[in-house]
């Protein structure tokens, strides 16, 4: 009796790592595209390296507003199927602003 409620606790804690991995991934596409596009690249650049790094099938959208660059990243990841198939998947979600970068800003001090 116990060993189908170990099975069952190994694939919900597995669900669960691969559920806090997709929003890490999420989390770090959002900033990537955000401090790319305040640095001064391409929009569809900046969207495209958010892209690389977000989980498969995530959306990436850009918005500027003023000096301020703004990133909504993300994604949904299933549920862990077979008997936990009743599972909803989960959709996860990160936000990243940052100030553009003018010309001779921080990285353009000069001696």
């Amino acid at each position: 009796m116990a060993l189908p409620i170990l099975v069952a606790v190994t694939i919900g804690l597995v669900w669960l790592l691969a559920v806090g991995a997709a929003q890490i991934r999420v989390v770090d596409a959002a900033r990537e595209s955000a401090r790319a596009a305040a640095r001064g690249d391409d929009d569809a650049a900046a969207v495209a390296r958010g892209e690389q790094v977000a989980p498969a099938g995530a959306a990436v959208v850009l918005s500027r507003s003023g000096d301020q660059v703004r990133v909504v990243a993300s994604g949904e990841v299933g549920g862990p199927g077979g008997l936990f198939r009743f599972l909803p998947g989960v959709t996860v979600r990160a936000e990243a602003v940052a100030a553009a970068e003018g010309e001779g800003g921080a990285g353009g001090v000069t001696p």
